[in-house]
């Protein structure tokens, strides 16, 4: 049995626990092992382990100081799988993003500021950089919670992010296929859709495309007899078009992502600009991504987007300039761009809290459950 330093903390609408990268070094184990022990999987319940058994609190942040002069602090993402025994890399989890920040001041891995502390985050999964703020009056990191952010009951610590030049960070270009839109073939039903790589890949579809409304509560959407099925084919056809995978069966079920995008509802009051449900681990996600967001905030800025044709119905040439209002199940989620030394910066508010703090205990091998669990 190996103890293993850990911190439990929300980011955004996610849970994860929050690790130093040395501590999970273990002697022939892979960090993948070590995960998968830790967080009881495969297991749907994750019983024997700190998983949570939902997609959204089954996840590891992975921090150590960076080297870099530009950066101070590298940031891997781990989506550790719940009924699979496998550990996703090959995304970044922008709520989860939210912890990184506090977590290194904490450390004292970054010096703070009279009033307030930028922190440069690099996640390695995606190699985008990520300034993060949070308020430190008097040097003093303040965790208190202030704000309210939609899909979280609580109210927690704020910390501002904006993803520093985001287009492009999987596969080299904000339009993967160099186009706008594409049609995906008739075996996932012909639709039309805007693939785009800002923050995560993100595959956008108009939810008239596959049958439904676009506002509908996410447990409506999960009973649809289908549509699931449907939208993972069409998510991983579009998979392999973004150059993510040579075949449909090899596309990874993190990325792309899946957003269906409808004009903004009455219901959701006049001050949004675009609804979405957006798949998560195969799922309708409680609120959106953050990463989706940024993905969708640079999509409606562009001409001949699925997206811009709901943002900008008028046939104008830009979307919104200064962000995206997006009605989410959990509520109204803004983002804002900025425009950093001629750099593009995309991001959101988000906030944070540590639910608790000390070890997780590794047990001795073996370490896949036995054949009657």
């Amino acid at each position: 049995m190996r103890e293993i330093d850990a911190t439990w903390m929300r980011g955004g609408t996610s849970k994860c626990w929050v690790f130093r990268r040395d501590d999970l070094t273990i002697p022939d184990l892979s960090v993948d092992e070590v995960l998968l022990r830790l967080y009881g999987s495969p297991d749907h319940r994750q019983v024997d382990g700190v998983g949570g058994g939902t997609s959204t609190t089954s996840k590891a942040v992975i921090l150590a100081p960076s080297s870099d002069p530009d950066v101070d602090v590298e940031y891997t993402f781990a989506q550790v799988g719940i009924e699979e025994a496998k550990v996703d890399w090959g995304s970044n989890c922008g709520n989860c993003s939210a912890v990184v920040a506090s977590f290194a001041i904490r450390e004292g891995w970054v010096a703070t500021g009279a009033a307030e502390t930028s922190v440069r985050v690099l996640n390695t999964n995606t190699r985008q950089l990520i300034v993060q703020r949070v308020p430190t009056p008097g040097g003093r990191l303040d965790e208190a919670a202030t704000e309210h952010i939609p899909g979280v009951p609580f109210p927690g610590a704020p910390v501002r992010m904006g993803f520093v030049d985001p287009a492009g960070r999987s596969t080299g270009h904000l339009f993967p296929t160099g186009r706008e839109r594409d049609r995906l073939s008739d075996a996932v039903g012909g639709v039309t859709v805007t693939l785009v790589d800002a923050g995560a890949p993100v595959v956008a579809v108009r939810a008239a495309e596959v049958g439904v409304r676009g506002d509908e509560d996410i447990a409506a959407l999960d009973a649809v007899p289908g549509l699931l099925a449907r939208l993972d084919a069409v998510r991983r056809e579009a998979g392999v078009r973004m150059g993510l995978a040579a075949t449909p069966e090899a596309v990874a079920r993190a990325v792309p992502k899946l957003a269906v995008v409808s004009d903004a509802a009455p219901d959701d009051g006049p001050d949004t600009d675009l609804t979405v449900r957006m798949l998560s681990m195969g799922r309708f996600h409680p609120a959106v991504p953050v990463t989706g967001s940024v993905a969708l905030t640079l999509a409606a800025g562009a001409a001949g987007t699925v997206v811009h044709d709901l943002v900008a119905p008028d046939g104008l040439a830009e979307g919104p300039a200064r962000g995206l209002r997006l009605a989410t199940p959990a509520g109204c989620v803004s983002t804002f761009v900025e425009e950093h030394d001629g750099v593009p910066v995309v991001g959101v508010v988000r906030t944070y809290r540590r639910l608790a703090s000390g070890s997780v205990l590794l047990p001795d091998p073996p370490l896949q459950p036995s054949a009657s669990a």
